[in-house]
């Protein structure tokens, strides 16, 4: 990697534009690609965002803004992706650019729903890229936190190490603190499962469930993800590591967590619909809570907090009894 690397951000949402400022710190341009038009147009005129983390204002100069994705994944070296998976597949059916000689980074909390595939295998196998040219951007991190510079800790996980420390000290600033990781798949799939996890927190405080209560189902979610990821791809890991233990307890406490918030409104009485349509986000544990089950069918983890909040979420069940269950199962 002797000449410096193009970077360029896929979508529009908070953590989108929290990784574009990342990388403004350090980058005289930065790629960025969204679907709206509006978006790009009052981004130009304005500055910011007009739908997330508007408070963050850019220097324009800065930035390549596109609404077609194959002139942004041409100009980049380094594409991130920050889509939410149940629009990944869409976005992507509109490349026609070769992107496997790219680097690709998964900021996409989620498996794509259509492939059952976490982001970098759907890259590796529809793709054809390299896993060695795969990268995860784990938290624990919210968007929101970033956008007001207050102290955030990422790890950058990729089998090539060298790529990974160029990808994170991209990242770095005073307010941004980065690790390496060569766990890409056990990262990706921690970033799906805390998404369920909080989603299940979110539900039990809006039953009523209190601080005790709290504390008991991220020790036991904690476990649950070691027992998933390790099913899915055993090596060694400290599951007590930031990127899995801290991305968990951040997704599962924070007030900025939508997918506890999306819980806690479920957990309220709201219907799945209801309570999406009042969100006006996308609330990545939703899908993930699908795609675990499925994967879990085969796999046969012991996860009865991800089986409890599906049974929320996919069949209909009564979030009060479904949980009432979950509390004797817990320890």
């Amino acid at each position: 990697m002797n000449k410096p690397l193009k970077y360029a951000v896929f979508g529009s949402g908070s953590w989108a534009t929290a990784i574009v400022k990342m990388l403004s710190e350090n980058l005289e341009e930065v790629g960025w690609y969204m679907r709206s038009v509006y978006t790009k147009e009052h981004l130009l005129k304005e500055n910011h965002n007009p739908s997330y983390l508007s408070s963050v204002e850019f220097k324009i100069e800065q930035l390549k803004l596109s609404n077609d994705i194959n002139e942004i994944a041409e100009y980049a070296d380094v594409l991130i992706f920050a889509v939410p998976s149940a629009f990944m597949f869409t976005e992507l059916e509109k490349l026609t650019v070769d992107v496997s000689q790219k680097i690709i980074v998964s900021a996409v909390k989620g498996i794509i729903p259509e492939s059952g595939l976490l982001v970098g295998e759907h890259f590796h196998d529809i793709y054809n890229i390299p896993f060695e040219n795969i990268a995860v951007i784990a938290g624990p991190c919210h968007a929101e936190e970033v956008a007001l510079e207050r102290l955030s800790y990422l790890t950058i996980s990729c089998a090539d190490a060298e790529k990974a420390s160029e990808i994170a000290d991209k990242l770095s600033s005073d307010y941004i603190k980065t690790k390496i990781s060569d766990d890409i798949i056990g990262t990706e799939y921690a970033v799906m499962l805390k998404n369920i996890y909080a989603i299940a927190a979110g539900i039990a405080h809006g039953l009523g469930y209190g601080d005790n209560f709290q504390s008991v189902l991220m020790s036991n979610a904690i476990r649950e993800m070691k027992r998933f990821i390790k099913k899915m791809h055993k090596m060694k890991r400290n599951i007590n590591d930031s990127a899995y233990l801290g991305d968990l307890l951040v997704t599962g406490y924070s007030v900025f967590s939508r997918n506890r918030m999306f819980g806690n409104m479920i957990g309220k009485g709201y219907t799945v619909k209801s309570a999406q349509m009042e969100m006006n986000m996308v609330a990545e544990g939703y899908y993930a809570a699908k795609s675990a089950h499925l994967l879990n069918e085969e796999h046969q983890a012991k996860t009865p907090i991800i089986d409890a909040v599906y049974a929320v979420l996919y069949e209909g069940k009564d979030a009060k009894k479904v949980f009432k269950k979950l509390t004797d199962k817990l320890d």
